[in-house]
Order: C-alpha cells, then sequence, then structure tokens
C-alpha cells in the first residue's frame, strides 16, 4: 500500500530511520511529524509512523493491536512477512506476547527484583569508580574512555562472562547495531558480529550446563516454564537469546545516556550547577535525560488488524513505528519540551523511554543505579567542563541515538 505524505508548504515531510538526520538527531523532524503527519507513511522502507504521546502511549499499551509476535525491527519483520526464515533470530522475550511472554518475563523478573537490584549496589559502584579512577580528568572522551566501558562489564558479570572476554561482547554489539546511512539491514560484518556473538553465549551456556556457578546463565539452565499444564527447562537457544538481548541492552542503555548527559549538560551549564549545589536532585535528573534524548528512540510492532487514526488507515499486517523519542518531546503533553530541565514536574507516564506495560525495561531499575552513580561521579571528576565539539561523534545505529565520541576538556 502506498500513501504519499503530505505535502506543505516547505516540502513534504520526509523521515528515513537509516538517514544522516536521523543519525544526527531528528527532532526537529519529529516536530514536524507531530503537527503535519501524526500518521506518517514511509514508501522507501513501506512502514507507517506514530509520534505523538497519546498515540505512542496507547499503542505501547494495546499489545493485542499493535503486537511484537513478528518481530521489533524492520529487518525482522520484513523477512518475517516474506518468508525469508533463515534470517530470523529465534524468539526472545522481546518478540512475544502474552501468554508467553508473561511466562518467559516471570524468570527474568527474578534477577531485577528491587531487592535483587539493591543488592548490586556495591558491584556498580566499584565498576564506576575503578573506570573513573583511570582517566586523566583535565581531558579524556566521555564515551570511549569511560561510558563504553563500565556498563558492559556490569551486565556481562552479572551473567557469568569472564572478565577476559567482555569487551569484546561490546566490540560485536556494535557491529551489529550500526547501519551506514540507506542501510536498513545489518552489514555482512554486523551478521559476523552476531553470529559470533551467539556463539560464545552458546557456549558459556554449556559449560554452565556441566559446572554451575553463581551467576544469570547458570540459573537459567535450572529454569522452567510451565505450557500447557506442564514443566519444561528453558532450551539452549532460548538462554542464549536471553543473554544476547540482556547483554545487549545492559550495556548500550546506560552508555548512550551517560554521553548524552555530557553533552547535554555543557549544552545546559545552569542544570549541571544545580547539580553540583543539590545532588538530591540527579535522580530527576536522569529522568529528564531520560525524556529529552534517550537511547532508544523507537519501537516497531505489526498491526493485528486495521487500525484508523488521523483520518487515515493503518491495514492489518502493516510494521508501525512507535517513536518513544519523539513522544517524549511531544508539547501536546510536556510544556515548553524541547527545554531540558531537572526541575521539570513529572507526571503519570512521564518516560516512555524504558518501555511502558508489559514490554517495560526489565533492567530500567539497574540502569537507573548505574546512570545516576555515573552522574555522581562526572559531578566530583568535572565540576566544570567544557567538550571539543569537533571532536564529537555520533553513532550511526539501528533505533540508538547516542555518541561514540565525547571529548571532555577541563578549564
Amino acid at each position: 500500500m502506498s500513501v504519499s505524505s503530505p505535502t506543505v508548504s516547505g516540502g513534504p515531510v520526509v523521515f528515513d530511520p537509516f538517514s544522516d538526520d536521523y543519525f544526527q538527531a531528528p527532532f526537529e523532524t519529529y516536530r514536524r511529524m507531530r503537527d503535519e503527519a501524526p500518521l506518517y507513511y514511509n514508501e522507501t522502507y513501506d512502514f507507517w509512523a506514530l509520534t505523538r504521546y497519546e498515540d505512542v502511549s496507547a499503542a505501547i499499551k494495546d499489545y493485542a493491536t499493535f503486537s511484537s509476535a513478528k518481530g521489533v525491527t524492520l529487518e525482522i519483520v520484513k523477512a518475517a512477512a516474506s518468508g525469508d526464515t533463515d534470517s530470523l533470530a529465534g524468539k526472545i522475550i522481546i518478540s512475544l506476547d502474552p501468554p508467553e511472554h508473561e511466562r518467559m518475563r516471570k524468570l527474568v523478573n527474578r534477577v531485577f527484583t528491587p531487592r535483587a537490584v539493591a543488592s548490586l549496589e556495591q558491584l556498580v559502584r566499584d565498576t564506576i569508580d575503578r573506570y573513573a579512577s583511570q582517566l586523566d580528568p583535565s581531558s579524556f572522551d566521555a564515551v570511549a574512555d569511560f561510558a563504553a566501558l563500565f556498563p558492559v562489564e556490569i551486565i556481562t558479570s552479572m551473567l557469568g562472562v569472564p572478565a577476559a572476554d567482555q569487551q569484546q561482547l561490546r566490540l560485536w554489539l556494535d557491529e551489529s547495531l550500526e547501519r551506514k546511512p540507506g542501510q536498513m539491514s545489518t552489514s555482512p560484518e554486523g551478521i559476523e558480529a552476531m553470529m559470533k556473538s551467539a556463539a560464545y553465549y552458546y557456549e558459556l551456556i554449556q559449560e554452565r550446563r556441566k559446572k554451575p556457578q553463581d551467576d544469570m546463565i547458570s540459573r537459567l539452565t535450572e529454569a522452567e516454564v510451565t505450557e500447557d499444564g506442564e514443566a519444561r527447562r528453558l532450551d539452549d537457544i532460548e538462554i542464549t537469546g536471553f543473554a544476547t538481548m540482556l547483554g545487549g541492552a545492559g550495556a548500550e542503555t546506560v552508555t548512550k545516556l551517560v554521553g548524552n548527559a555530557v553533552v547535554v549538560f555543557a549544552d545546559n551549564p545552569d542544570q549541571w550547577q544545580k547539580l553540583q549545589d543539590d545532588r538530591s536532585k540527579i535522580p530527576a535528573a536522569f529522568e529528564e535525560l531520560l525524556r529529552y534524548e534517550g537511547p532508544s528512540q523507537y519501537q516497531i510492532r505489526t498491526t493485528t488488524r486495521d487500525v484508523t487514526l488521523h483520518g487515515k488507515t493503518i491495514p492489518a499486517d502493516d510494521p508501525v513505528m512507535l517513536i518513544n523519542g519523539s513522544a517524549s518531546r511531544d508539547e501536546r503533553f510536556f510544556p515548553d519540551a524541547d527545554r531540558f530541565d531537572i526541575d521539570r514536574e513529572r507526571k503519570v507516564g512521564y518516560n516512555l523511554n524504558f518501555g511502558y506495560g508489559i514490554h517495560s525495561c526489565l533492567g530500567a531499575a539497574l540502569a537507573r543505579m548505574e546512570g545516576r552513580m555515573a552522574l555522581d561521579t562526572l559531578l566530583d571528576l568535572i565540576p566544570r567542563y567544557d567538550i571539543d565539539r569537533s571532536g564529537l561523534q555520533r553513532v550511526h545505529m539501528t533505533n540508538v541515538l547516542g555518541w561514540c565520541n565525547v571529548p571532555v576538556r577541563v578549564p
């Protein structure tokens, strides 16, 4: 089905999630979409997009209509539609609908209970402090030398990955997410990196089945799910999917949030000073950072029936991009939405950027802990700082918005 983008003064709205406009921060494009094309259709990649807070939040909650079962990336959804099953990854929790989703989520929820996350505080603190102590406080790269390194160590330590292998998993992850302008599909190098990562976790699972340890993978090998009244153990492919998803999300989210924070606070030094004056504001600052420029910008769903919104109809079985990164800048919900304000009043549903409803982020509490501690550490390390804007470099990744290089200088 083909629907033209609306033509307005200044030209039609054009949104391409694999373009430089997206990679370099698409917030002005999001604004035009909300105003001029709240239900947007992209002919090139054949998907629909919702950008207003009211629409995105409702769709995320309505899993019966906006299903995850055919995949949560355009690449996977397109492969499923074409019957190209060879390119489909094994099912993971983010691409399941109830009741299967509920059964699998219960297993992993045990790892991220408030008590379990609280018990990780010393690990998180020690890891962040160790990397911070290695920095030259007068000049360093806030991402490459700091934010890229500690989150992957924390989450993979929980999984049971030996320290010597943790950073390699991060490099494979980055390779698999990278996209060049106009490239929807994973590159051959990215596919190879994904295969190496999956093979690594698969082999680690075999080791843990033979000799369990006190780690998440060992516990997953012993976990059971009940289906049709019968209990069964998770198989190796399912555990590989869990480990890959948790390792990836646990590494990328905090890395990008901390990198974004350093740039955003450099652009808003009055807000950095507020934190210096009152560190009790750090949790609120983290939430505002997540709203203002969260790492995960959108989620893909597939309609299970025709859906009519804003005078147009999305046919059943069409992919829909729910752009939470735009919803979080919607002036209809957030007054003066493009202003970064750590004292902003937070409402119910304030943040969609850790998911919402049944697909809310499993590790959100851990990510919040890491992000808050990282901010606290940076406040000590660089109470005043500038960034070398000539050295700023954004990532070119599917769904992810953030920086791979943020050079910091202390005047």
